[in-house]
């Protein structure tokens, strides 16, 4: 799970990235800039998920280990 995570949040990294340097800082909310907006947007939001999975699971463990 752990690997998963990492790796998860490396790519979602990396498409944030690349979609931030897509936007047109001049127009951003028109055409494919729009879209970038969007998919920067999203991706952020998985990475909060993934780290909130990730919290979960270091939760759970330290309950389990702790009985």
């Amino acid at each position: 799970m752990k690997l998963f995570t990492i790796i998860f949040s490396i790519i979602t990294i990396g498409l944030v990235a690349f979609n931030l340097s897509k936007i047109n800082y001049s127009a951003p909310f028109e055409g494919d800039s729009m879209t970038a907006l969007i998919v920067s947007f999203l991706s952020l939001c998985a990475l909060l998920l993934v780290w909130i999975l990730y919290t979960s699971q270091q939760i759970a463990n330290k309950a389990k280990f702790k009985k």
